[in-house]
C-alpha cells in the first residue's frame, strides 16, 4: 500500500533548522582504475573533465578524477596501493559508491547536529585550504560502508577542493543533457529498512514521503519493500530497499549477495529531454533494460494525455507513470560493471513528486530477465 504521511509545517521547519541541505555535493566512487572510468563516464554519458588529484599534485594513496555534467559531480577514485582501506573496499564490493556528499552552509553545525542525535563519526570537522580558499568537511557514516559528506565551500571559488587542480582534456564529448541528481537508491538487508528509515529521520530531519510494500513491488517470483526518506527542501531523496519474501532471489538479495554489504544500488539522474538524453546515449553505447512492447498498450489508458510521441518512446524503452500533479518518464540502465551491483536510472519529471510504482511491474520483470540470464535469479 502507498502512503503519503502528512508532516506537519512546525516539524517540517525544525527539521529544516537543525539540518538544512542545499543539495547533492558530489558522488564519490571506488573504482579499480579512475582513468578509464572516467573515459567511460564522458564517452557513454557525456560527462565532462573537471578536476584531478594524484601523484602529479602530491597525493602518494590514491588518484582522482571528478567529472561533471549539469549540477551532476562524480568522483572516481582508485587506491595506488594494495593495502589502501580504498582497495579493500574494491575487494570487497568492486566498483560502487563510497560518498554521497552533501553541499551545507555549515559543515561544524551539520556534523554536531547529526552526531549529537545518534550518527557515527566518520571525519570530524576539518577545513582544507588553498590559494582559492577554504572549505570545511566532516562525515558520519550510513548503511553498510557508505559515507554522507558535509561540505561547506562558501568561502571557496576553486575548481573542485583544495589539493585538486583543473583537468585539462581534449577529449570532452558533447553532453547528453543530464541536469542534476534526482535520487540515490540504498540496498539495505533483510529487516533493516525502518532502521534506516529512522536513522535518516531521527538523525538527519528526514521526512518518509512515501512506502511502498511487497504488494507494491512484486512479481511472480520476488518482491521488495522500500521507503522513500526526504529532506524538508526535497532536494535530497533516497529510498531505502530491503527484500521481502518471494518464490526467487529479488534483485536486492542479489544486490547483497554481490556487493557484500548494504549500498547504494542505483543513482537516478535527470534531464529536461528524456527522448535526446537516451537517444544519444544508446548511440554511445549505454545499454537500458529491454521492456516488454505490451507495456504500451495500456500507457494511454493508465496515464492520459502525454506531450511525446508513444511510438518514439516505445522504440526506447522509456516507462511513463502519472501522479496527482504531473507525469514521469523513466529507464534505467543495465548494470554499468560486471558485478550487478551499480546502475543508473535516467528521468524526466514532467510535474511527477512520485517514483513510477506504475512502471514497477514492467521494470521488475525486466530486472529478473536480465538476472535469469545471470543465474542469479
Amino acid at each position: 500500500m502507498e502512503t503519503q504521511l502528512e508532516v506537519l509545517p512546525e516539524q517540517k521547519q525544525k527539521n529544516e533548522e537543525f539540518l538544512p541541505i542545499n543539495g547533492t555535493d558530489y558522488i564519490e566512487l571506488y573504482v579499480g582504475n579512475a582513468k578509464q572510468a572516467a573515459h567511460y563516464y564522458k564517452t557513454a554519458f557525456g560527462f565532462q573533465s573537471l578536476a584531478y588529484a594524484g601523484l602529479e599534485t602530491g597525493l602518494k594513496d590514491r588518484s582522482s578524477y571528478v567529472i561533471q555534467q549539469g549540477k551532476i559531480k562524480l568522483v572516481l577514485t582508485t587506491p595506488l596501493h594494495p593495502d589502501s582501506p580504498i582497495a579493500e573496499h574494491i575487494k570487497q564490493h568492486g566498483d560502487g559508491v563510497k560518498v554521497i556528499a552533501f553541499w551545507v552552509d555549515d559543515a561544524e553545525k551539520s556534523y554536531n547536529e547529526t552526531v549529537k542525535r545518534g550518527a557515527k563519526s566518520y571525519l570530524k570537522p576539518i577545513s582544507e585550504t588553498d590559494a582559492n580558499g577554504s572549505v570545511k568537511m566532516a562525515g558520519i557514516h550510513t548503511y553498510g560502508e557508505t559515507i554522507h559528506m558535509f561540505v561547506e565551500r562558501k568561502n571557496y571559488e576553486g575548481v573542485f577542493l583544495p589539493g585538486f587542480v583543473k583537468w585539462e582534456s581534449n577529449y570532452n564529448p558533447t553532453s547528453t543533457g543530464l541536469e542534476y541528481v534526482d535520487h540515490c537508491v540504498g540496498n539495505v538487508n533483510v529487516g533493516e529498512m525502518n532502521k534506516y528509515a529512522k536513522f535518516y529521520e531521527d538523525v538527519l530531519g528526514f521526512k518518509n514521503l512515501i512506502t511502498f510494500d511487497d504488494k507494491d513491488i512484486s512479481t511472480e517470483y520476488t518482491a521488495l519493500m522500500s521507503k522513500v526518506m526526504a529532506n524538508g527542501n526535497m532536494r535530497i531523496k533516497f529510498p531505502i530497499n530491503e527484500p521481502a519474501k518471494g518464490k526467487k532471489k529479488s534483485q536486492i538479495e542479489e544486490f547483497l549477495d554481490f556487493y557484500h554489504s548494504p549500498g547504494c544500488q542505483h543513482i537516478a539522474v535527470a534531464t529536461d529531454d528524456i527522448v535526446f538524453t537516451v537517444s544519444e546515449m544508446h548511440k554511445r553505447g549505454v545499454e537500458f533494460l529491454f521492456v516488454p512492447g505490451t507495456y504500451y498498450d495500456t500507457v494511454t489508458e493508465r496515464v492520459g494525455k502525454i506531450k511525446e510521441d508513444l511510438n518514439v518512446l516505445k522504440s526506447l524503452g522509456i516507462m511513463v507513470d502519472r501522479d496527482d500533479e504531473g507525469y514521469l518518464l523513466q529507464i534505467f540502465t543495465k548494470p554499468v560493471e560486471d558485478r550487478p551491483t551499480l546502475f543508473f536510472e535516467i528521468i524526466e519529471r514532467v510535474g511527477a513528486k512520485s517514483f513510477g510504482k506504475g512502471n514497477f511491474q514492467a521494470l521488475f520483470e525486466s530486472i529478473e530477465a536480465e538476472q535469469a540470464k545471470r543465474g542469479t535469479l
